[in-house]
């Protein structure tokens, strides 16, 4: 395998659920993704999916997120994957900025399914040799995979541009505990503080309690989370900073989901700004005046590379340095 599919000519192909940041990887790439595939529905919603290029031979690269609110996003990957394999394809990696069901990692309830680790078991049952996904909800969805797993971070785009607001005084905050980590990491890379949101609910349909455990009074806040779905939390969050008598509050996360009243409650919150990136394409609707988002493509673009020609993608989860 040392230098097979650097010998076998790259192929990029992409599904409907952003085609923006496929375009974008592919220019960077200096290849296309346009014309390379046809995805079309019958009347009945199946999905119909043909390669228009030549596969045979080819290390052919499949980009597209697993939006949970739709199933389409999920079968177009499948029969991608599975349209290349049967096409004779050398390998086939699947590209998925985002990896839906993967808060379903771990069966925390009676009788609940485990739906990223069937995502992970459908994935390769469809024939994919190995994927490449970011910010995964938990690390531990890459054991759930019996082929290699490249998981990056968007932490080198989001630090570099909160590190050109040259903040004073910052103090990085975990929205919840499940969030400290990633938070430990950005205020360790921001050369800030950290704080955590300690969130609890005293009764059965009584509305949460939070406390903040760090200083955050007359500093700016930065509230980091790997995704902003329904906005709840986040709003939250928000609210009590700046009750708290935070200066200015931030948001930062990965994947802008933007489910039900996420918008809404954003708008309606004291934030000086939510930057999140293009793992997830936003329709313009849904985008709001202090929202901001930071393209990912760049990353995406170098690891495909690396791992086309056989080289270490470890280089991708550094953070440059200030000037």
């Amino acid at each position: 395998m040392d230098d097979t599919f650097r010998r076998s000519p790259l192929l990029l192909l992409s599904g409907r659920a952003n085609l923006p940041l496929a375009s974008e990887i592919a220019t960077l790439l200096g290849e296309e993704v346009e014309e390379c595939a046809t995805i079309k529905n019958f009347a009945d919603g199946e999905i119909f999916v043909r390669i228009n290029r030549d596969v045979r031979g080819r290390d052919v690269f499949i980009i597209q997120p697993t939006i949970s609110s739709s199933t389409s996003g999920i079968m177009e990957l499948l029969l991608l994957i599975d349209a290349a394999v049967r096409a004779s394809a050398a390998r086939v990696t699947a590209v998925v900025p985002y990896y839906g069901y993967g808060r379903q990692d771990r069966k925390d309830q009676p009788r609940v399914s485990i739906g990223a680790k069937l995502m992970a078991n459908l994935l390769v049952a469809a024939g994919a040799d190995r994927l490449i996904g970011m910010d995964f909800h938990q690390h531990q969805i890459q054991a759930f995979f019996d082929i290699p797993v490249d998981h990056l971070y968007a932490a080198p785009t989001l630090v570099s541009y909160f590190r050109s607001k040259k903040f004073e005084n910052l103090v990085v905050v975990a929205p919840d505990a499940g969030s400290t980590k990633m938070a430990r990491g950005f205020a360790r890379r921001l050369d800030a503080t950290i704080a955590i949101i300690d969130k609890r609910r005293p009764a059965a349909n009584v509305s949460e309690v939070m406390n903040v455990v760090g200083e955050v009074s007359g500093k700016d806040c930065l509230l980091v989370d790997d995704m902003i779905d329904t906005a709840g939390t986040m709003s939250q969050a928000i609210r009590v900073l700046k009750q708290m008598g935070a200066k200015r509050v931030l948001a930062a996360a990965t994947h802008p989901l933007l489910s039900g009243e996420a918008v809404q409650r954003l708008v309606n919150v004291d934030v000086d700004e939510v930057v999140v990136t293009n793992t997830v394409e936003i329709l313009e609707e849904r985008k709001f005046d202090c929202l901001k988002v930071m393209s990912v493509a760049n990353i995406f673009a170098e690891a495909i590379k690396c791992v086309h020609e056989n080289k270490s993608v470890s280089k991708l989860f550094e953070v440059p340095t200030e000037p």
